[in-house]
């Protein structure tokens, strides 16, 4: 039987997610987030999370799940999102470079982190944001989310994933038949550049995104894999 993968066009695939027999299991958000709030904060007062992943596969749905039980619980805490970082299609490493030097880095020092929204309908940079100093978790979620220059400030690194081809249908019913080009070098450009960044393999928690198990969209993820004991800045 052959792959029908749109990055191999027919190949056989070698994807480890569709040859392995892999455990899922669902895992309760707040356990995550007891873990998160008994690790050191290493972004000043402020708890870092990153949500990586390819695109399409659940990052920012993830992101908003965690973010919402972490508010259940009483924390001041913020998504940023990295798509409002890129400057376009070809802008994940400019976006991520941005990410470090103005708002990690700047929590790290005490001061209010600042970027400017990318608008991508107006090809260029809008509205000023500001990240705030008081934040108890800050969670960034999009792809460079957990590249190894944010390893000194993150307490915990999840991963999601699911297929190629589940990613690009969502992708294109979200953006349009005429991106399809744009979605196909991007998976192709991202590919490479996990590859890179050892990204799947430095995740703490790696996170089904395409679940077919049982368990509670609100407070539960479905994991793959698990080591809570892995040292976050570690790379």
């Amino acid at each position: 039987m052959e792959s029908t993968d749109p990055l191999t066009k027919g190949t056989p695939s070698t994807d480890p997610l569709t040859q392995d027999p892999l455990t899922h299991g669902p895992l309760a958000i707040d356990k995550l987030l007891d873990h998160v709030q008994e690790t050191p904060a290493r972004l000043g007062r402020t708890r870092l999370i990153g949500v990586d992943g390819p695109a399409g596969s659940g990052k920012t749905t993830l992101a908003d799940r965690i973010a919402a039980r972490a508010e259940a619980r009483g924390l001041h805490t913020l998504v940023l999102h990295m798509d409002d970082l890129y400057e376009g299609w070809d802008g994940a490493v400019r976006g991520f470079g941005l990410l470090r030097d103005h708002v990690l880095k700047r929590l790290a020092d005490g001061r209010e982190g600042r970027y400017r929204r990318y608008d991508w309908h107006l090809g260029n940079y809008a509205e000023l944001h500001v990240v705030p100093v008081t934040l108890d978790l800050l969670i960034v979620e999009g792809v460079t989310s957990t590249d190894r220059d944010a390893d000194p400030y993150q307490s915990l690194r999840i991963w999601i994933e699911t297929s190629n081809e589940v990613r690009l249908d969502r992708g294109i019913e979200r953006d349009g038949e005429a991106l399809r080009d744009h979605w196909l070098e991007w998976m192709r450009w991202e590919r490479d550049h996990f590859a890179t960044e050892n990204s799947r393999q430095r995740a703490q928690v790696i996170v089904d995104g395409d679940p077919t198990v049982p368990y509670s969209t609100e407070t539960e993820l479905v994991t793959k894999s698990v080591n809570l004991t892995q040292d976050s800045a570690a790379s």
